[in-house]
């Protein structure tokens, strides 16, 4: 092979793969020039490779949002650091898999078998990717919230792009009619981004993390000296309050603190009650 041919082909493998000059030289002289081979060669090294980071904490990168005809798919991909959650390839990849994810109507195991549109699979231009930016990147999480019932609404805070940020909120509610109180959909989104809710109602907080709450207050009360009963007492008090404070309809309205999201709810139903049959919110990293 001439070294213009030689050229050539490394530029070639270098788009196919995304993988570095000498990765690519050393592939195709493994090969004798195969090109297919070659891309088999880089993806059993790129799996090598990122083998060897997938131990390492990935708590930063992206949230992305798709929607469309009220239908909205959302989708978190991780990176170890915020400088490659800015970077061109990784962005321009997650936007790629946030289409995927809508697709496929947010099964994650979809996703990672569907080919690109360099037609290869995500898993395989995922390992690729771990292996030119040199970090851990996975998949996170993924849901999709169709329009069968309801309205679905969300909400994007600290945007890079249009539907690409740190932290994503969407809420699916039933009784809202378009043109009359479209408005508070919109604003219940922004509320859960800010007040972080972990369930609709009191009664919907695992029971798993009630319990865990109450064995930290007992036994902070506890430790200020305080006799068995009034621990008791105090005790159930404050779990009443973290309820609250956790459950989305009863928490304070971020917008008046005078007033409970189940208010502003009865507030703005117009001829139907208005009812909030599910939420997500994804920050980036929350919980790794």
């Amino acid at each position: 092979m001439s070294n213009t041919d030689l050229l050539e082909n490394i530029k070639k493998l270098r788009e196919m793969t995304g993988v570095g000059f000498k990765d690519c030289k050393a592939a195709l002289d493994e090969t004798n020039g195969d090109l297919e081979k070659s891309v088999e060669f880089l993806r059993k090294k790129g799996i090598a490779k990122a083998s060897k980071k997938m131990s390492r904490t990935a708590s930063e990168g992206l949230v992305l949002i798709k929607e469309e005809k009220g239908i909205i798919s959302i989708i978190e991909v991780n990176s170890e650091t915020d400088f490659v959650a800015k970077n061109k390839d990784f962005i321009n990849f997650c936007k790629e898999l946030s289409e995927i994810n809508f697709s496929t109507k947010g099964n994650l195991d979809l996703v990672k078998e569907t080919k690109m549109a360099n037609g290869y699979l995500v898993k395989d231009n995922l390992v690729n990717l771990i292996a030119k930016i040199g970090e851990k990147i996975i998949i996170r999480r993924s849901n999709y919230f169709d329009n069968s019932t309801g309205m679905n609404f969300f909400y994007v805070h600290s945007s890079i792009e249009k539907n690409i940020g740190k932290i994503i909120s969407v809420v699916k509610i039933d009784g809202i009619l378009k043109d009359k109180n479209e408005d508070i959909g919109t604003k219940i989104a922004m509320h859960i981004a800010a007040s972080n809710p972990l369930a609709i109602e009191k009664e919907d907080i695992e029971e798993e993390i009630v319990k865990k709450e109450l064995e930290i207050i007992k036994a902070e009360i506890e430790n200020s000296g305080k006799p068995a009963d009034i621990v008791e007492k105090i005790s159930k008090g404050k779990i009443t309050k973290f309820l609250n404070d956790n459950s989305l309809l009863n928490q304070v309205w971020i917008m008046d603190p005078k007033k409970k999201v189940k208010d502003i709810l009865k507030e703005n139903s117009v001829g139907k009650e208005i009812q909030i049959i599910d939420f997500v919110k994804y920050k980036v990293g929350e919980g790794i």
